[in-house]
């Protein structure tokens, strides 16, 4: 499976939680499958997903899953110790490592060679690591919702990209929308 099958295999599991989606062609195949007001997409902040999602985690009681992608997280390693060091029961990292930097042409990432982010997690002190095939998604990211204990999926999946459009609405509106569905 490739990322946009394994976005549209979860919509129905995501629909009701806040979500933060990764920059680029994450947010906007998620936004062709199921656009909803509960999902904030990265327009323009490679490596973020995680750190905003945590942050909205900490504030908050409902329940956050941050959706990244390998090239994003490894941009930004340091969200894995934040994470570690600031438990939030009720967020999910989402990891889709497909091995490359998928939204600019699918350059190869350290993690589809020697590095391996589930164990980077661990070494942070990320306690609920959990490593899955794509076809597993939905029963893992269901699982760690219901566990209700801040947990790290690292989703091993093909390389690959759908053609779409940009999401066109704009990043206030994005913005404005997403914070009126944490309030309520």
């Amino acid at each position: 499976m490739i990322r946009s099958e394994i976005l549209r295999e979860i919509a129905p599991i995501l629909r009701d939680q806040l979500v933060v989606c990764n920059i680029g062609l994450p947010s906007q195949e998620l936004h062709m499958i199921d656009d909803q007001p509960t999902n904030f997409y990265m327009l323009g902040t490679m490596g973020l997903s995680s750190s905003i999602g945590l942050g909205l985690a900490l504030a908050q009681s409902k329940t956050v899953i941050s959706i990244d992608g390998d090239g994003s997280v490894l941009t930004n390693l340091g969200t894995l110790p934040t994470i570690a060091n600031n438990v939030a029961d009720n967020f999910v990292l989402l990891i889709i490592d497909n091995g490359s930097y998928g939204s600019t042409g699918d350059q190869p990432t350290y993690a589809g060679k020697k590095t391996k982010l589930e164990k980077v997690a661990e070494a942070c002190g990320c306690e609920n690591v959990v490593v899955c095939k794509d076809v597993d998604t939905g029963k893992v990211l269901q699982a760690a919702i219901d566990s209700k204990k801040m947990t790290v999926i690292v989703v091993k999946c093909d390389s690959g990209n759908i053609k779409l459009p940009v999401i066109t609405m704009d990043p206030v509106v994005i913005r404005h929308r997403f914070m009126e569905a944490v309030a309520s």
